[in-house]
Parts: structure tokens; sequence; C-alpha cells
């Protein structure tokens, strides 16, 4: 727990390290933050929220800059989001044409990485999971290949690893039964009626079938997700990235494999408004110097994707809400017009 004093200085601190990238000592600290308060004051707060973990002193510097978990008590306590009806938004907005979903997308992360001058990520709407067709193959022992049709003829093939042997007639049985009596239902409907079905249904057929609708959801969840990244360019001019070599290779290669990005992004998907990750600490993008600003979108209501802006640590957390909040209602309203 922070007094008051301690409150105002840190968020001062955060405050004046984000707007001039310069470490802060203790006589910019007492300006900056309007407390008469001396020197030597200023020292031994400073030196109690250092000790927190809350900030840091580099090697080079007298002065102290926020660590990660100092910018997490910023944003989640002392951050104060005013709108300031961004023009480039609106004008961006023009781009977002919504006979072509597509362009959309790629408008939207262009837009998130103009606004921003960090980089903005976008990912593709996700297709209903639909059903159409199922079989399932013997492989040997406790291994099943189930291969599943959607509506639209994608073929999606996965391998089960089961907790019983089956033999071939148990697997037509199931895939009959599938074909029968759930073709046409989406992923997410097949799940919730098995759950209704499952007393009907002998244990080791439900066991299989439902195994199945799980591999058949992420196999399908796979094929349809895209991620659309912009602006990765940006981060060569950040001050904080340009002089580490090393971290730059490392995040070109994040933009490079996209599979941490999608992994952080669908769980952004499931959760209510804007999500920040700060410093690595989403265990998906384990990167210290990196924080993450997301947002699901929607058509008709239902979320279907997530856009967001990455860059450093030290950015205005404030103006990327803004941003990542408003672009996703613009994206939501443009997919979600017929």
């Amino acid at each position: 727990m922070l007094d008051d004093r301690a409150k105002i200085l840190l968020k001062a601190l955060v405050e004046r390290y984000i707007a001039d990238g310069q470490p802060v000592g203790s006589r910019t600290l007492s300006k900056a933050s309007g407390l008469e308060l001396s020197a030597a004051t200023i020292r031994n707060v400073m030196a109690d929220l250092e000790d927190l973990g809350l900030i840091v002193s580099p090697h080079t510097s007298a002065g102290r800059v926020p660590t990660a978990k100092g910018y997490r008590l910023f944003v989640d306590t002392m951050l104060t989001v005013r709108p300031t009806h961004l023009d480039e938004l609106a004008l961006g907005a023009r781009d977002l044409q919504p006979d072509q979903p597509q362009r959309v997308i790629a408008s939207a992360a262009h837009m998130l990485s103009s606004l921003s001058q960090f980089v903005g990520v976008v990912t593709s709407p996700r297709k209903a999971s639909v059903f159409r067709h199922v079989e399932f193959l013997r492989l040997g022992d406790k291994r099943v290949l189930v291969i599943l049709v959607a509506a639209d003829g994608d073929v999606q093939n996965r391998v089960i690893f089961t907790a019983q042997d089956y033999s071939q007639s148990q697997l037509v049985e199931a895939s009959n039964i599938l074909n029968e009596h759930y073709s046409g239902l989406s992923i997410e409907a097949m799940r919730e009626r098995l759950r209704s079905d499952v007393d009907q249904l002998r244990s080791d057929i439900a066991a299989l079938m439902n195994a199945a609708v799980q591999a058949g959801g992420e196999a399908m969840t796979e094929s349809s997700e895209q991620l659309v990244v912009a602006g990765e360019r940006n981060l060569l001019t950040v001050q904080d990235f340009s002089s580490d070599l090393g971290s730059l290779r490392r995040l070109f290669d994040l933009f490079e494999q996209k599979t941490q990005l999608m992994r952080l992004l669908d769980g952004s998907s499931r959760a209510d408004g804007v999500q920040i990750y700060i410093g690595g600490e989403s265990q998906v993008v384990p990167y210290e110097e990196l924080s993450v600003v997301s947002a699901p979108y929607e058509i008709d209501g239902r979320v279907v994707g997530t856009l967001g802006v990455i860059g450093p640590t030290r950015m205005a957390y404030d103006r990327m809400i803004e941003i990542v909040d408003i672009t996703s209602r613009l994206v939501s309203n443009a997919l979600s017009q017929k």
C-alpha cells in the first residue's frame, strides 16, 4: 500500500518518463509533482518505491525509471483516459468499407499503426465452424485420425489420442451418430448438444465424440485465423529498442512467426473491453520491454476477432486505450453493415 504522497510522486515520475524518455531525478520530480517537499524527502520516497520494485535506477543515471510493475500500478489506479475526439480516427473510418471485410481488417491495422506510431495488429474474423461430415480412422493403439468436412467443403485432419482403444466398428458407429444427428451444426452447437445428450450415449462413444469435437474446433479455428500486422518498422525509431539489436531481432521474429501473438489476442477476445499487457505479464509474449493494448471487435454483437497496438512499455497508455477502443467500435460497425 502506498500513501498519497508516494502515489503522487510515482504518477508524476511515470508521466514524465513517458513524455521525455529520460530517467527522472528528484529535482525534476519535485517540479512535476507540485509537492513542496525537500530533495531528501523525495529521495527517501523514491528509495521506498525502488524497494517495492516499482521503479529502478539505470546504471548510468541518478534518476529513476518505472518498471513493468510500476507501469501496471499506474495503469490500474492512476490513469485517467480523457476523450480527445481524435480527428485522425474519423478520417481513417472512411477506409473501412463494409462491402470489403478483408480491406476493413487491413485498413484497421494501418490505422492503428499510424495513430500510435507503433505496431498495429488485427485478427481476421473467425468463420463459423459449421460441420457437415466426419469420419474416424483407426491408426493404432489409442490413436485415431479425425477427418472433418466443413460446410464450405474445407477438410481438416487431426490425430487424437484416446483414453481407450477403439475398434474400427466403434469408430464407424460414432461417426454415423455424428453425421445423422449433428450435421449442419456449428462446433459450438455440437458441443452444447453433446452436453445434453451425454446420458443417452454410451460413455465410450460420448468420450470419442467429445474428443472429436474438441479437435475439430481447434483445427477449424487454426485454418480460419489470420493476423494482419502493420508498422513493424516503426519500432526501428523507438529509442527503447533502437539501441539493442538483440531486442529488435526478437521482436521482428515475433511478428514474423505470429503464433504467440495469435494466442495472446485469442485470450483478449474472451475479455470485456480493452486489455493491457505490460512487460511480458501475459506469459504468452514474454518480453519485458513490450506492452500490448488490445480489444475485441464484433459482427452483429458476436465477438469474431481482436485488434490492438504493440509497442514499448514506455507508451502513452491513455492515448493507446482510446485509439484501440474507438477503432474496435469502428471495425465492429463497418463489418456489421449489410
